[in-house]
This record gives structure tokens, C-alpha cells and sequence, in this order.
């Protein structure tokens, strides 16, 4: 039972009789009027099952982006029912104005649709839904929870891919339109044409030029089907935030660019994620929707506070197959992480692998380094050059090691990722 702001206001109404008659009889004999009111009109309202309530389908939103949800209220009795409607969701999902006021005639019905906004990725769920009817002379009502099934599925926000239209049109300049002139091991030949000063010799073709006038050479363009790992880590690391964001999902947005690039280049994508276990799984036939199916899965990935076991990672790196293909781990370049668990499996990826590691670089500790105002300020600064000084000495260490190594800011890592895909297409060397 709910009572309405209308009850404590006739209680105030109390005080005129009080007044032409005080007595204690007074206040009981009010106080008992009241009551017999609020409950006879509580006895009067609408039944709660008097009201049908089914939610529509919530289709997926970015992370970010403004959702909707859209319940379908119809009245089941033969009368008018006016309800209060709330329709509550877990904070994460941003529901707001979800209080829904209905007035419907027998077997009417009407949509409420009440605006979400997500403030985190995965399935975010509606709580419940409170009806509130009251009686006729709004005094008292029946109110109840009721569970509503309803989620919506909030993604990856992807806001790299405003880089991907520009990141095509070097594709395309690449693949076809303009030959390639060294080969390399990620080439495949094209056509023939005659020689021109500056050509590369070894692809002269002999017998083509025996059967010509002119010297004629092979053109080779960037070879297709080829296989692009992602391997995107989940552990500890993952979890800090550069400029309020976590590491983890700047990776998931460096990794959904390239694998959109890749897909439309022709190239299949497989997709792992793990930390001290495998946590998903993606093998890709080159569909063009690869980046839709990366985006489904990675809305449940969350970090995960323990160490990167790098031996199941590279062991499912491992079983998808043992063509050659370019390895990307999408893991912070932390010195000490990297060698106490990744260095001791690297020899096994370069064996066979082209490998790249992308890191999110925070850019305050270059503030650090640059500001030496204060005794404090130079404090701040040593200490940032110190951690500068290892991360430098561990990439020289991976690159050592045959690995190329990304380490950029959030905004700038999605796109000099894929700038490296094309140059690696364009070289031959994937």
C-alpha cells in the first residue's frame, strides 16, 4: 500500500475542527475518518494485474550513445486505469525520466519508452518495474514490483573509425592500383610490363624478355588471405585508466580499426583474449562484419586483477593454425610484466610469426618529465624519466627480438597500428 501527498494535507485539515471543538475526541475521531478513507480508497483502485506490461526488444548501442526502451503497457479490465510507471535499470545503464504516467480506457494500451545512456560495456539489465494505481480519490493505491525481463547490450564505442575511410583509400592505392616494385614475402605477382630505370633487377623475368624486344619485368601486389592475429591481454595491466580511460579499452578500439582494415584488405582475422586464462575466442573467415563480431564479444571482457599467463595465450595463438600471420599483442608495454611473462614465449612467435606489440602510452608521464619548476617538480620529473628510461629499454629489448613495438597515446595508437598494417602490406613483409 502507498498513500499519496493528499493524506498528510487532510491531516492538516484537522486542525478547523480541533479549533471549533478541541478535545482529544477530536483528533481520534479525525484521525479515524482518515484512515477509513485512505484504506477504502486503497480498496478501490486497480489491481496491479489489471495492467499487461511486455518489453520490445533493446537492440544493441555503443558504449557512450543514447538507447532506448520501449515498455508496452495495455489495460486488461473493463474499466479506466491510471498508474504510475517506473521503470528501473541498474546505474550503469543511464535510464532517465523512466516515470511514466498512464491513463488508459478499457483495452487500450500505449508505449513507454523510457531513454538509456550507457556508461559501461556488457549486458546492463532493468531491475524492475513499479506500478503504482490509485483509488479514485488518489488517497491511497496498490503498488508493486513486477520483473520485467529486459537488457541491452552495450558495445565497444569504436571511435577509431573515423580513421577507417582514409585508411581504405591507401588500400586501395596499395592493392592494385600501384604495383609493387620489390618483392617481398607477402607478395604475389601481378602482371608484366617493360623495364624502367629504377626497376629492381631481380624481378626482371628472363624468359618474357628473351621472347621481347624490351626487358620486361614482374609487378607484385600485396598478397591476399593472409592471417592477422589479435590477442588482446585482460590481466592487471589492462585495468589501469590513461586520461580516464582504461587501458583495456583503447586496445579494444586499436584492435576493432585494424581488424576492420584487415578484413577489407582481404585478410582473415582471429581474435583471442585472455589473462590467466583464455576468456575469448574469434576465428574469422575475412567476413567484412568482423569488426561487428569483434565488438559483441569484447563487451563482456573486463580486466581481470592477476598476472598474463603468456603460455596459454600463445598456445591459442598456436592452434588456430600454423600459416603465417601477423601476431598483434594488444598488452601495455610494462617492463616488468613483459619480462617475467611474455620475453620467455616471444622466441616461439618470431619463429613463425610477424609479431607487433601496441601498447597505450600515458601521456602524463611526458608532462612529468617536461615540468621542473619546483624541487617537487623535479622529484616528479626524475621519477618519470626513470620509468621512460625502462619502457625505452624494453622496447629496444623486444625489437631486439624481431618484434615491432607501437607504443603511442590512447587517440594516437588505433591509427599508427593500422598505419604499420599498410606499411607491412606494402613492403611485402607479412
Amino acid at each position: 500500500m502507498a498513500i499519496s501527498g493528499r493524506v498528510p494535507l487532510l491531516l492538516l485539515l484537522g486542525f478547523v475542527p480541533l479549533v471549533l471543538r478541541p478535545s482529544l475526541g477530536t483528533v481520534f475521531l479525525w484521525l479515524l475518518a482518515v484512515a477509513v478513507l485512505t484504506v477504502a480508497d486503497w480498496a478501490l483502485a486497480p489491481r496491479p494485474e489489471s495492467l499487461g506490461l511486455a518489453r520490445r526488444p533493446t537492440p544493441a548501442v555503443r558504449l557512450g550513445y543514447p538507447a532506448e526502451t520501449v515498455l508496452v503497457a495495455t489495460n486488461l479490465v473493463r474499466r479506466r486505469v491510471r498508474a504510475l510507471v517506473r521503470d528501473a535499470w541498474q546505474p550503469t545503464a543511464g535510464a532517465s525520466d523512466n516515470r511514466h504516467r498512464v491513463s488508459l480506457g478499457p483495452g487500450d494500451r500505449t508505449a513507454l519508452r523510457t531513454p538509456l545512456l550507457p556508461v559501461r560495456r556488457g549486458d546492463l539489465r532493468a531491475t524492475g518495474v513499479t506500478l503504482r494505481l490509485p483509488g479514485p480519490l488518489g488517497l491511497g493505491a496498490r503498488q508493486r514490483t513486477v520483473v520485467i525481463d529486459g537488457s541491452v547490450r552495450s558495445l565497444p564505442p569504436f571511435e577509431s573509425r573515423k580513421h577507417l575511410p582514409s585508411r581504405l583509400a591507401r588500400l586501395r592505392d596499395l592493392d592494385g592500383r600501384s604495383a609493387v616494385r620489390v618483392r617481398g614475402q607477402g607478395t604475389e605477382f601481378d602482371s608484366l610490363r617493360e623495364y624502367v630505370q629504377g626497376d629492381d633487377v631481380r624481378s626482371i623475368d628472363w624468359r618474357a624478355s628473351a621472347r621481347n624486344r624490351n626487358v620486361v619485368v614482374r609487378t607484385w601486389q600485396p598478397e591476399r588471405d593472409r592471417r592477422v592475429v589479435l590477442v588482446l591481454d585482460t590481466s592487471r595491466t589492462s585495468a589501469g585508466r590513461v586520461e580516464d580511460v582504461p587501458r583495456l579499452d583503447s586496445a579494444m578500439d586499436a584492435a576493432l580499426l585494424l581488424a576492420a582494415l584487415a578484413a577489407r584488405a582481404g585478410d582473415r582475422i582471429d581474435f583471442v583474449a585472455g589473462d590467466r586464462r583464455v576468456r575469448a575466442r574469434v576465428r574469422s573467415a575475412g567476413s567484412r562484419d568482423v569488426a561487428a563480431r569483434l565488438q559483441d564479444t569484447m563487451a563482456d571482457l573486463e580486466p581481470v586483477i592477476a598476472e598474463a599467463d603468456w603460455d596459454a595465450l600463445v598456445g591459442a595463438v598456436q592452434g588456430m593454425g600454423r600459416q603465417r600471420a601477423l601476431v598483434v599483442l594488444l598488452t601495455p608495454l610494462e617492463p616488468s610484466a613483459i619480462e617475467e611473462g611474455l620475453l620467455t614465449v616471444l622466441p616461439a612467435l618470431t619463429r613463425h610469426h610477424r609479431v607487433v606489440l601496441a601498447s597505450v602510452r600515458d601521456p602524463a608521464l611526458d608532462r612529468l618529465a617536461a615540468e621542473r619548476a619546483t624541487i617537487d617538480q623535479v622529484y616528479d620529473a626524475a621519477a618519470a624519466e626513470q620509468v621512460l628510461a625502462r619502457r625505452r629499454r624494453t622496447a629496444d629489448l623486444l625489437r631486439t627480438l624481431g618484434v615491432d613495438v607501437i607504443d603511442a597515446d590512447a587517440d594516437r595508437l588505433p591509427p599508427a597500428l593500422a598505419d604499420h598494417y599498410l606499411q607491412l602490406k606494402a613492403s611485402g613483409l607479412l
